[in-house]
């Protein structure tokens, strides 16, 4: 299905901690993670708040481990006027971190107004930009995307829930709107179906230009408890709304076939963020790398 040599498999430690919710996780030490990512067999991860700050070390650890970074996390703020200098700084870092590491793909959401860490219902409380706060972010992400292209990286824009991209018409209009040249996708097939879309659909309306993939999967009874006691996006997670691909509602299988038969080339990320008392992490990631075995090839 897709050239073995042209993707990788990686996963997030959101399973074992997170860092929307520090204290999650909070007895998981770094090296635990890790070892059980590498024990599952995946290639890469993502990056967390336990993770070592010093380059040299963190490669040394994951390198242990057969450990790459798939990509570091950078927050955009564009649609909050005052923060545009800090949020420029903040992707050059992240960049100038993913450079040194081997990578090339920096993922960016726009947090501006986000509702997705604070104590609400995520799906009545999300952000609406004006046309005034879309212009300025998609000026910024131009701005980015164009910063990235000149070092030979990639700007990967994460539609996430509780901001002011998490629907498909949202996804639409960022897309329409940005560079196709320098503003790619990162496809997240949790977030769009929890905002009430067809993950497939966008897969194969937009196949050319996402460059990162996050597969979740969902528990569609736990997201209808959710959402029917207008349970905030984090006391959702906690509740076990996310789970790992072939766990869940979510048929990956045309997903996939739709990426494959495009082209597809870069990482493939299980992130299912769930609470590690309830999910054993090594089980669900075991479980998570066992279906994509099946699924896809790799």
């Amino acid at each position: 299905m897709f050239d073995r040599r042209k993707v990788s498999l990686g996963i997030t430690p959101t399973g074992w901690t997170n860092d929307d919710m520090p204290g999650l996780g909070d007895d998981i030490p770094f090296e635990q993670c890790v070892s059980e990512m590498a024990l599952a067999g995946f290639e890469g991860c993502s990056v967390g708040h336990k993770y070592p700050k010093d380059p040299e070390v963190l490669k040394r650890e994951l390198g242990l481990r057969g450990l790459r970074v798939s990509e570091p996390w950078a927050s955009t703020l564009f649609t909050v006027a005052e923060m545009e200098n800090r949020t420029v700084e903040g992707f050059r870092q992240q960049m100038a971190f993913i450079k040194e590491m081997g990578g090339t793909d920096v993922v960016v959401a726009e947090l501006g107004h986000a509702v997705h860490q604070q104590p609400v219902y995520v799906l009545a409380n999300k952000p609406i930009f004006s046309d005034e706060q879309w212009g300025r972010m998609v000026e910024g992400l131009n701005r980015l995307g164009r910063m990235a292209t000149e070092e030979d990286m990639r700007l990967c824009y994460h539609h996430h829930m509780g901001t002011g991209v998490q629907t498909r018409a949202e996804v639409d209009r960022l897309m329409n709107d940005t560079d196709p040249e320098v503003v790619h996708l990162l496809f997240d097939t949790g977030h769009l179906y929890w905002a009430g879309d067809d993950p497939l659909d966008m897969a194969r309306a937009y196949a050319e230009r996402i460059k990162h993939v996050h597969l979740k999967d969902i528990r569609q009874d736990v997201l209808d408890h959710c959402m029917e006691r207008k349970m905030s996006f984090l006391e959702s997670m906690i509740e076990g709304a996310f789970t790992v691909p072939g766990d869940g509602v979510i048929d990956f299988e045309p997903i996939f076939r739709t990426l494959a038969d495009a082209g597809y080339e870069g990482w493939l990320i299980v992130e299912a963020e769930q609470d590690p008392h309830k999910a054993n992490p090594l089980e669900y990631a075991k479980k998570a790398r066992a279906y994509l075995g099946q699924v896809t090839g790799l």
